[in-house]
């Protein structure tokens, strides 16, 4: 039987933890330990902890510096198991989550299992963006390959001597911007590892209040698109990176200038539509400040 280790990174969301840990304590499927990282200086994970430490094969370790590089980084130092399953705090799956990711790694030999994410919505976010898919991540079917831009560390199952054979494996820079993990499975999928999608092995994860509003959507298109310059100048130097850099620079400006006329075009017939053409332009803005050396800083103390 695989020995895999459930890793958890958590910053103030005491509730979201104690949720997720009464959903890893019924699956059909045990984990042979859950390593908790608590990411914030206040330890606000601690009772919570407390509490569980009687009833689950808990590993806690407290990070007290606010980077989430540095969680993920010291949830991978003390895993033992053969496998990580690494899931975010906000994050709900059923009781046969473990044993489905399990069963396509046996099936395809894969060095990583990928697995949706699905929304959870409340009567805070609006109907328009429910219908335009903004919190939406793309399926597929079940075996099918995966690469880096459908690779997140939130619902996987990876080997863990892959993910040893990166130093880090996560990189600190990325720790505060975000973006760490796409860079981490970037340099994977470069290293030839291979990755496939269960598309049974769902997870839930709510959309808060919060981030139900256009100016959340909009930054988080303009970060993505900071991390997608970085990471694709990442293993470039000299003339290289520097020709690199201007084809993406001018793709932004194109694409930026298109993208407005677009969203000014459909805002008569369709809010939706519109919405959509405007976050572009704000992923074209991020690439270009990207390039300008700016950093939005996802994860604050």
């Amino acid at each position: 039987m695989a020995e895999i280790s459930v890793c958890v990174c958590t910053f103030r969301r005491p509730q979201m933890l104690d949720a997720l840990l009464t959903r890893l304590a019924a699956q059909q499927c045990p984990p042979s330990e859950i390593v908790v990282v608590d990411n914030d200086p206040a330890h606000s994970a601690l009772p919570v902890l407390q509490a569980w430490a009687d009833r689950l094969p808990l590993r806690t370790v407290h990070v007290p510096q606010p980077n989430i590089a540095l969680a993920r980084n010291a949830a991978v130092a003390q895993a033992r198991g053969d496998w990580l399953a690494l899931i975010d705090d906000d994050e709900e799956p059923g009781p046969d989550w473990l044993a489905l990711l399990l069963q396509t790694q046996v099936a395809t030999g894969a060095d990583g299992v990928m697995a949706p994410v699905l929304a959870r919505y409340t009567e805070a976010t609006p109907a328009w963006m429910r219908e335009g898919g903004f919190f939406e991540r793309r399926r597929f079917a079940t075996g099918t390959p995966v690469f880096t831009e459908d690779s997140r560390t939130g619902n996987v199952l990876l080997r863990a001597a892959m993910v040893r054979s990166l130093p880090g494996p996560f990189d600190p820079a990325f720790g505060r911007s975000g973006g760490e993990d796409t860079l981490f499975f970037s340099l994977l999928h470069r290293a030839a590892y291979r990755f496939v999608w269960c598309d049974e092995a769902t997870v839930t994860e709510e959309v808060p209040a919060d981030r139900a509003r256009s100016g959340w959507i909009l930054r988080r298109a303009y970060r993505g698109a900071q991390t997608f310059v970085r990471v694709e100048l990442y293993p470039l130097a000299g003339a290289q990176r520097a020709w690199r850099a201007t084809v993406l620079g001018a793709r932004a400006l194109a694409q930026l200038g298109a993208s407005l006329l677009l969203a000014v075009a459909a805002w008569p017939r369709s809010r939706v539509r519109a919405f959509f053409w405007l976050r572009t332009a704000c992923a074209q803005c991020g690439k270009l400040s990207a390039l300008a050396g700016a950093r939005y800083l996802e994860y604050r103390a």
